[in-house]
C-alpha cells in the first residue's frame, strides 16, 4: 500500500465551492430558491396495493443577472444549490479549478499575521491571546512584554492554522510550531525581539501610552489575587497525581505562577498543548520545554521532524499525542477580563488571562481525565459512553438493522475515533452494483452481480453528496462501501473493501466503518501483538493497512495500554461455578454465578431485541464493602451480536423473561472503573486497600422475536414453528424412529418441544455452530430430561458444537434427521454442500428440511406493514420483497427449492417429497415454509456405511445426558 507525504505548502490551493465562486462574482444578486419535491416510487411488490411514499428530495433554482438554471434532484438543500451554481459556471464558461484563486504563500502569510499580532491595534482587541499579551506587559523587570512563543503558536487559531498550512505535523507537534513562530520572529527584525536561548517573543517597540492607559493596564498598589486549585502529574507512575494550589495576581502572569510549580524560572519554557476534549473546552496540559527540544530557525522547515530525548509521560500521552516527558499539570484558563473599576463607557479594563476558578481535584483528573479521556480514545469508547454504560456495553460486532442498533451509529464512531487522534475524517465511497436482469427470478441477497456501474458517491467529513437517481437506485440496486483513513498529511493509514453488498446504501456504510473500528479494538486491546497477527486479522475483515503510517499513529498506545493491565488484581477469587447450572460456559473472569426465577418459557434468542435491568458493583473480598458503580433500568441490545460483554450475553441466553441472574467476575482496568464511578473517593480506597471484584445483577424484563417470528406470528396460530414441530413429530411416530439428529439445533427448540411428547426415540442429539445456543439448549434439556416426572423415553442426549457442513462420524445412520429454517442463514454454496454431506456421508433414513418460501413473504410483510416497532427506512423501502429476517443468506422460491432438492434426491438415491406448514400447495403462493422430505432408497439389509463411515470427529461435545448416570454432566 502506498503512502502520500505531505505536499509542499506553497503549492496548496483553497479550493473554493461553486457556490462560493458565484458569491465572489456576483454576491447577493445570485438568488437560490429551493423547492421540496416528492417522487413517487415503483411498487415492486407483487399483489402489494398500498401506495409507497418516496422520500422528500430537493431542486434549486438560480437566477443571476445573465442566466437561470434548475438543478436535479437530491436528498440535501445544499447539494441542490451547488449542483445550481456549479451548472452555472459552466454555462458561465467559468472552469473553477482553472481559476480558483490560491491564498498567499503561507510563510508571508504567517509574517504577516505576526507583525498584526504584536501591534497597537490587536492588544485592544477581544482576542485568547490579546489577554496575553496584556498580561505579560505586568510582568516584572526584564520579563516584562515577553510572552512564550508556545503562546502565540497555540492561542491564535489563524496563526495555528498557518503553522499546519506549513506542515500539518504542526498540529500534533508543539515543538514544531514554536519553531515556525521562533523563525518568524527573526525575519521581523525591527518589529518584535527575541532573546538567545529563550522561547519569548517581545514588541520591538513599546506600545503608545494611550492604549496601555486605555487599558488601564497598570500595576495596582494593592492587586487581587486569586487561589487556583489544579492537578499536578509527575512522569513518574510511581508518584501520585496531586491537587495543587496556584496563587495568581492580578499584577502577574499566571503561566509564570505555573512555572513555579513546575521548578522553572520563568513562563518562557513553558509549553502548552492544544485544547484536550471538545472543541469548548479549554482544557490544557502545561509541561516544560526539555532542554534539547530539537527546535531549528532554518526557514527550510517544511518537512522538519522536532524530536527531543527524555522519557515519555505516559499519563500526558493518554490526554493528548503530544510527546510529553517531565512533569506536567492539567487545568483549565481561559480569558477572564478583571474590571479595576466598573464603566459602561469604555471598554472592559485589565484583561488578564486567569485560570478558569474551579475545583480541579484529584478525583475529576481520575474521573473525567483518566477514566472518560482514555475511553474516548478507544474504539469502542465513544459507543460506550453513548450507551451510558462502560462497564456493560461493547461495540457490537455487527450492524443488522437500524432499527435494532442502540447507540452512536459506526459511522459516527469511526469518524469521532479519527478526530480523537487527529487524523483526517474518514472518506466513505459508496459504489452501486445493479442486480443481474436474472436476479427477479432467482430472490436472494445477491452474490452474484455486474461489475460496479459509475455511480460513484464520495463521502467525506461524514457527510454525502447525493446524485439525481440515487432513490431510483435504491429499488433497483445493492451497494458496497469502501472506507479510507489517512493521517493529517494524506497518508493513507487503513482502508477497508467489504466484499459484501446490501440493499441500503447506509447499511453499507456503517458495516464496512464497524469493520475498521473492530479490528482497530482488537490491536488496541493488544498493542504489542506480531505483525502477522495484525495482518491477518485485517484480511478476514477485507482491511488493508500500511505498517508504517499506521504504527506511526498509533505508536504511543502500548505506553498507553500497558495501564490497562496494572488495574488488574494480583490473584483472582476461588471459582465457585453455582451448582444449579453444571452445563454453562461461563468465560474465564466469571467466578461465580446463580439465576433465580422460575422459567417462563420466553427465551431470548439470536436477532431478538431484549431489554434488561441491571446493577454492576464494587465488592470487596468477602463481601464486606459494596459500592455501586453503574445502574440501567432499561437497556435494550440485540442478542447475539455482542454488544454487551460476554459473561452478560452468556448468562442471558440461558434465562426467560422475568428471572434475575447474579455473578461475579475479575476486575477491567482500573480507567473503566473510575469513569463510571460517582464516588471517587471510596473507589479509589476500596481498590487501593482489597481485593475486589465486580458484582452484576441482572433482571431479563422483556424479549421481542426477530422480525421473522414476529411476522409469523401475526398470521398462524399456532405459530409455523409450532407447526413445523408437529410436522416433524408426524414423521417420527409415522417412522417408529429411535434416533434422531437436529441439524442446526440452534438453542434446542425442536428437540425441547420433542420431549413434551411420548415417542419412539430413544437418543437425541443436536449440532450447532453457535456456543451460546448451545448453553441455552443444554439447559432446557437438561432440567426437562432430569425431572421425575417426565415420561420421555429418551435415554440419551448429547449435543455438539460444529458445522454441519464438516463430517462427523458420530453423526452417521441415524434413523431420522431435521434441518428445520436453518439453511437460509448460511451461504447459498453452504447450503448446497450441506445436502451433499448429509445424504451422501450422514446416509440417515429420512430427513426433513424446511425453508421460507420466498414467494410468500409479500403476504407476510403486508400483514405487519402497521407495526409500530419496524424501521422506519424499512416500511418506505421500494424492493419487491425483503427476506424474512436479516440474517437470512438466500431465500428461494417453490421452484428454486424444488429443483435443487430433486436433483439433490437423484444424486444420493434417496425419494423426496415435498409438503409445508402455513398456508396451502393449492392455493398461491403456496406454503410459508416449505418443506422436503428425503427418503432412503436402499432397503436396510442393504445398507453398508462402512465407506463413509471413518472415525472421524470434527465436533466437540458440548453437553451429554444419559438417563443410567445419576452424576450431573459435565
Amino acid at each position: 500500500m502506498e503512502a502520500r507525504g505531505c505536499a509542499v505548502a506553497t503549492a496548496r490551493k483553497t479550493n473554493l465551492t461553486p457556490k462560493a465562486i458565484i458569491y465572489q462574482k456576483f454576491g447577493n444578486r445570485a438568488c437560490y430558491k429551493v423547492e421540496e419535491v416528492q417522487e413517487s416510487i415503483q411498487n415492486g411488490c407483487p399483489g402489494l396495493a398500498i401506495p409507497q411514499k418516496g422520500p422528500s428530495l430537493y431542486r434549486c433554482s438560480l437566477e443571476l443577472p445573465e442566466i437561470f438554471v434548475v438543478s436535479g434532484t437530491f436528498k440535501k438543500k445544499k447539494d441542490a444549490e451547488q449542483c445550481a451554481a456549479e451548472m452555472a459556471l459552466e454555462k458561465l464558461g467559468i472552469n473553477p479549478a482553472a481559476d480558483n484563486p490560491t491564498e498567499k504563500e503561507p510563510w508571508d502569510a504567517l509574517i504577516e499575521r505576526m507583525t498584526y499580532l504584536f501591534s497597537d491595534e490587536f492588544l485592544q482587541s477581544l482576542n485568547p491571546l490579546s489577554g496575553h499579551l496584556r498580561a505579560a506587559l505586568r510582568r516584572d523587570d526584564d520579563l516584562c512584554g515577553f510572552i512564550p512563543a508556545s503562546v502565540v503558536a497555540v492561542c491564535d487559531a489563524k496563526l495555528s492554522n498557518l503553522c499546519k498550512l506549513l506542515n500539518p505535523k504542526a498540529e500534533a507537534n508543539p515543538f514544531l510550531a514554536v519553531s515556525f513562530v521562533m523563525t518568524a520572529a527573526t525575519r521581523l527584525a525591527g518589529s518584535v525581539v527575541t532573546t538567545k536561548g529563550q522561547l519569548s517573543i517581545q514588541k520591538q517597540h513599546s506600545y503608545s501610552p494611550e492604549i496601555i492607559e486605555a487599558l488601564d493596564i497598570i500595576n495596582s498598589d494593592n492587586p487581587d489575587t486569586i487561589s487556583v486549585e489544579a492537578v499536578y502529574i509527575p512522569s513518574s507512575l510511581d508518584k501520585l497525581v496531586q491537587p495543587v494550589s496556584l496563587t495568581v495576581s492580578s499584577a502577574g502572569y499566571y503561566l509564570d505562577a505555573i512555572a513555579q510549580k513546575l521548578g522553572v524560572a520563568d513562563a518562557n519554557k513553558v509549553l502548552l498543548s492544544r485544547t484536550i476534549g471538545k472543541a469548548s473546552s479549554d482544557t490544557r496540559v502545561y509541561f516544560v520545554a526539555p532542554e534539547s527540544s530539537g527546535l531549528s530557525l532554518s526557514e527550510n522547515l517544511v518537512n522538519l521532524e522536532c524530536q527531543f530525548e527524555g522519557s515519555l509521560n505516559p499519563r500526558a500521552t493518554r490526554l493528548d499525542k503530544h510527546r510529553v516527558n517531565l512533569e506536567y499539570f492539567l487545568t483549565r484558563y481561559q480569558v477572564a477580563y478583571k474590571l479595576a473599576r466598573l464603566s459602561t463607557t469604555r471598554p472592559p479594563a485589565s484583561a488578564l488571562p486567569l485560570v478558569c476558578v474551579f475545583s480541579l481535584s484529584q478525583k475529576i483528573f481520575g474521573d473525567c481525565c483518566d477514566g472518560m479521556m482514555f475511553i474516548s480514545k478507544m474504539p469502542s469508547g465513544n459507543y460506550k459512553l453513548s450507551r451510558e454504560a462502560i462497564l456493560t456495553a461493547e461495540l457490537p460486532s455487527v450492524f443488522t438493522t437500524k432499527s435494532n442498533w442502540r447507540g452512536s451509529f459506526p459511522r459516527e464512531i469511526l469518524c469521532s475515533f479519527c478526530r480523537q487522534h487527529r487524523l483526517s475524517e474518514p472518506v466513505f465511497s459508496s459504489v452501486s452494483l445493479p442486480l443481474k436482469a436474472s436476479s427477479s427470478s432467482r430472490p436472494q441477497k445477491p452474490v452474484n452481480v455486474a461489475e460496479p456501474v459509475e455511480q460513484k458517491q464520495a463521502y467525506s467529513n461524514g457527510t454525502g453528496t447525493a446524485t439525481d437517481d440515487l432513490e431510483s437506485l435504491e429499488s433497483r440496486s445493492v451497494f458496497r462501501c469502501k472506507v479510507k483513513i489517512t493521517s493529517k498529511c494524506r497518508d493513507l493509514i487503513i482502508e477497508c473493501s467489504p466484499k459484501e453488498i446490501y440493499k441500503k446504501q447506509n447499511d453499507s456504510v456503517h458495516n464496512a466503518s464497524l469493520k475498521i473500528l473492530s479490528w482497530l479494538n482488537g490491536y488496541f486491546k493488544d498493542p504489542g501483538m506480531p505483525v502477522e497477527k495484525l495482518n491477518h486479522s485485517a484480511s478476514v475483515l477485507d482491511i488493508q493497512f500500511c505498517p508504517e503510517n499506521f504504527f506511526k499513529e498509533f505508536s504511543l498506545c502500548p505506553s498507553v495500554h500497558t495501564l490497562q493491565h496494572e488495574g488488574k488484581q494480583e490473584g483472582t477469587l476461588p471459582e465457585a461455578i453455582s451448582v444449579n447450572v453444571p452445563y454453562a460456559s461461563l468465560g474465564q473472569n466469571v467466578f461465580s454465578f446463580n439465576i433465580e426465577g422460575s422459567d417462563s418459557g420466553v427465551c431470548p434468542s439470536n436477532g431478538s431485541l431484549l431489554c434488561i435491568s441491571y446493577f454492576v458493583s464494587l465488592v470487596s473480598e468477602g463481601k464486606h464493602t459494596k459500592e455501586l458503580l453503574e445502574s440501567n433500568a432499561e437497556f435494550e441490545f440485540e442478542m447475539g451480536t455482542g454488544a454487551v460483554i460476554s459473561p452478560l450475553e452468556t448468562v442471558l441466553a440461558q434465562m426467560s423473561v422475568g428471572q434475575s441472574a447474579f455473578f461475579s467476575m475479575d476486575l477491567p482496568p482500573h480507567e473503566f472503573i473510575l469513569a463510571a464511578a460517582n464516588d471517587h473517593e471510596k473507589i479509589v480506597s476500596s481498590l487501593s486497600s482489597k481485593a475486589c471484584c465486580l458484582e452484576y445483577s441482572t433482571t431479563l424484563l422483556s424479549v421481542t422475536e426477530p422480525p421473522e417470528e414476529r411476522m409469523e406470528q401475526a398470521l398462524f396460530s399456532p405459530p409455523l414453528s409450532k407447526q413445523r414441530v408437529e410436522y416433524a413429530l408426524q414423521h417420527i411416530k409415522k417412522s417408529c424412529a429411535t434416533t434422531l439428529v437436529d441439524f442446526g439445533c440452534g438453542s434446542g427448540s425442536l428437540l425441547d418441544s420433542l420431549l413434551d411428547y411420548s415417542t419412539s426415540l430413544e437418543k437425541v442429539v443436536g449440532v450447532d455452530i453457535s456456543q451460546k445456543s448451545l448453553s441455552r439448549a443444554a439447559k432446557i434439556l437438561h432440567t426437562k430430561l432430569s425431572s421425575t416426572n417426565s415420561d420421555s423415553g429418551i435415554k440419551s442426549a448429547v449435543l455438539y458444537g460444529g458445522s454441519i457442513i464438516d463430517f462427523d462420524s458420530r453423526l452417521c445412520g441415524f434413523d431420522i434427521g431435521t434441518c428445520l429454517e436453518v439453511i437460509e442463514h448460511m451461504e447459498e454454496e453452504q447450503a448446497c454442500l450441506f445436502g451433499n454431506v448429509a445424504l451422501s456421508y450422514f446416509h440417515p433414513k429420512i430427513l426433513i428440511v424446511s425453508t421460507p418460501n420466498y414467494e410468500y413473504n409479500v403476504i407476510l410483510q403486508r400483514s405487519s406493514l402497521t407495526n409500530q416497532e419496524e424501521d422506519p427506512d424499512e416500511k418506505t423501502e421500494s424492493q419487491s420483497c425483503k427476506f424474512r429476517n436479516h440474517d437470512h443468506r438466500f431465500e428461494w422460491t417453490r421452484e428454486q427449492f424444488n429443483s435443487w432438492a430433486t436433483e439433490l434426491a437423484r444424486q444420493h438415491n434417496y425419494n423426496v417429497e415435498f409438503s409445508g406448514v402455513g398456508g396451502s400447495a393449492d392455493v398461491e403462493p403456496g406454503f410459508a415454509s416449505q418443506i422436503a422430505v428425503f427418503t432412503r432408497e436402499i432397503l436396510p439389509q442393504e445398507d453398508d456405511l462402512s465407506e463413509n463411515n471413518k472415525s472421524e470427529n470434527n465436533c466437540k461435545v458440548v453437553w451429554e445426558w444419559n438417563r443410567f448416570d445419576t452424576s450431573d454432566p459435565p
